[in-house]
């Protein structure tokens, strides 16, 4: 493989196990002229344990503006880099989100090398519907930012997937169960694909009272049920408006039985029903 020149590459680490960065990435990191990375040290060990030498620029929330012009330069320029955080996909609950956007506007070229992203991995065996579902991130510490956030899914329908590291975790789970209920449905999905990745399928009452007995360790996802969907009335017709409809189609060119048929579809009425109704008007 070749690397387009003045192109951003988005490449996904190891979300623990090493075993799990693709050759594709592999190659990608080796071929770039620099790599910017939320943690140099992070990233240092993982292209050490790859056999990997490449030029590093620490690219991390706090200095994502600063940097972030630096790296758009070098790329006009026609260098090539690839961005990496210090695992997962960049871009997820991560500052190349603002990276990439700012290629978007010069018309920078932006590719994408899939690795592995905790978001999907926890939804995958939390055992909770994943048809449909919303990724929250991490809840503010922010105490307005945090109930504004909350209120916005308290009657989310979907599954929803939050992080959040272990010193927070139990006003996290207090947070949810306060706004969901103790019955809501949860799959904590703690250290993937590392030595003690667990995989948890409870409520947030028993959830929220284990953390308040046991030290949270490690790095979690949340996973949890929608809310139950509001039940919806069926709309009920009488014979009269089935008539009423009936007749309708008959001024479209129906003829009444034509017509009665296709009302006995849309109304779950009888079609003989309606039929003997048009016949004695």
């Amino acid at each position: 493989m070749k690397l387009e020149k003045g192109a951003l590459y988005v490449v996904g680490t190891p979300i623990g196990n090493l075993e799990d960065f693709s050759p594709r990435a592999q190659e990608t990191l080796a071929q770039a002229d620099f790599i910017a990375a939320e943690d140099t040290r992070v990233t240092r060990k993982l292209l050490t344990h790859f056999g990997i030498k490449k030029p590093l620029l620490s690219y991390f929330e706090h200095n994502k503006l600063s940097h972030g012009e630096v790296i758009i330069q070098r790329l006009q320029s026609g260098e090539t880099c690839a961005l990496v955080s210090d695992a997962g996909m960049p871009a997820i609950s991560d500052p190349g989100e603002t990276l990439i956007a700012a290629c978007a506007e010069q018309n920078i070229p932006v590719y994408v090398v899939p690795g592995p992203t905790a978001v999907i991995s926890a939804l995958a065996v939390s055992g909770l519907p994943t048809g449909r579902f919303t990724f929250e991130g991490f809840l503010s510490m922010n105490k307005r930012s945090r109930r504004e956030h909350l209120l916005s899914v308290e009657h989310e329908t979907r599954t929803m997937v939050f992080y959040e590291a272990p010193h927070k975790l139990r006003k996290t789970l207090s947070d949810l169960e306060k706004l969901f209920g103790g019955d809501r449905k949860i799959a904590v999905v703690r250290e993937l694909t590392k030595i003690y990745e667990e995989v948890w399928r409870t409520d947030l009452k028993t959830c929220a009272a284990h953390y308040r007995e046991h030290e949270p360790k490690g790095e979690y996802v949340l996973v949890i049920a929608g809310a139950e969907a509001p039940k919806t009335e069926e709309e009920e017709y009488t014979l009269g408006d089935a008539a009423q409809l009936a007749r309708e189609r008959m001024e479209q060119g129906l003829s009444a039985a034509d017509a009665a048929k296709e009302t006995a579809k849309l109304t779950g009425l009888r079609k003989g029903d309606i039929y003997r109704l048009l016949g004695k008007e």
